[in-house]
């Protein structure tokens, strides 16, 4: 099957083209955060580029009383004048099928969080604004169910679709990556992209709050490159112990650039070797 490449402004995707990054803070905290995040993913992605990734508002937060962001409007605003200034393409989670059009005006892609990957009027929602989506696949889901997120969106007529694998249930409080996953999402046609800081979470495992093990962020992320994938998406702070979500598995800003240095020569050996 012929393969698409999905462009999200000058940033590249496809399964036999060089790894792809997406990256950023979990959630927009703030403007200055945002900006200083940013400068340094651009920093260590050089020439290829990355897309920047933040979001307005984590609805699905373990607790009522977590931290969620600063909203839809003023977290669009922030989000793409930060982009801008910097010169990188944006992409931001929506969870609710009227928010797809808004959200679509300020970014580049659209993502869909795992825990709404078979909500079939968001995933049409996001279609049809025509921009790239991003579809996490569940932790509940087969990467075999995909496909049927991927005809939902086809449905619009978009065929900017990436597929991300961010792990699959394994227990109460774990989850884990099966490494088959990715050649059964490629089958499909679409890029396919892992998820290297979600798939080391440990869903509740803090109490009211997610846990994660940030210290296998990057053997995984160099068995996924060493399969072959499209893009790696990964979330990063400066000082993630204070991050005001998904600290645990994010990871440090000051260790991105050997992080991509890694991921780039494993990608490159396992596309090598095709």
């Amino acid at each position: 099957m012929r393969e698409n490449i999905v462009k999200v402004g000058q940033v590249r995707f496809g399964n036999d083209l060089p790894v792809a990054f997406i990256g950023g803070p979990c959630v927009i905290e703030s403007e200055s955060l945002l900006r200083t995040v940013g400068r340094a993913l651009k920093k260590a992605a050089g020439k290829q580029g990355f897309v920047l990734k933040a979001s307005y508002d984590k609805a699905n937060r373990t607790s009522v009383k977590s931290y969620r962001g600063p909203g839809m409007e003023e977290g669009l605003r922030t989000l793409a004048k930060v982009a801008a200034e910097l010169g990188v393409p944006c992409v931001t989670d929506v969870h609710e099928p009227q928010h797809a059009a808004i959200a679509a005006r300020y970014v580049d892609m659209l993502q869909v969080p795992a825990f709404l990957s078979r909500q079939t009027d968001l995933l049409v929602a996001c279609g049809r604004t025509g921009k790239a989506v991003n579809v996490k696949k569940g932790q509940f889901l087969s990467p075999h169910d995909m496909k049927h997120a991927v005809e939902k969106i086809l449905s619009t007529g978009n065929r900017n679709i990436l597929l991300t694998e961010r792990g699959a249930s394994f227990g109460y409080g774990n989850l884990v990556v099966d490494m088959r996953s990715y050649a059964i999402m490629r089958a499909f046609g679409f890029p396919v992209v892992h998820d290297a800081t979600h798939c080391v979470q440990l869903p509740g495992g803090n109490g009211a709050t997610t846990g994660g093990q940030r210290q296998f962020v990057r053997p995984i992320a160099r068995a996924a490159a060493a399969v072959g994938v499209a893009g790696v998406f990964f979330e990063t702070h400066p000082n993630p112990d204070k991050a005001l979500s998904d600290g645990p598995n994010a990871l440090a800003l000051a260790d991105v650039p050997s992080f991509l240095r890694e991921v780039r020569r494993f990608d490159a050996l396992s596309k090598e070797l095709r």
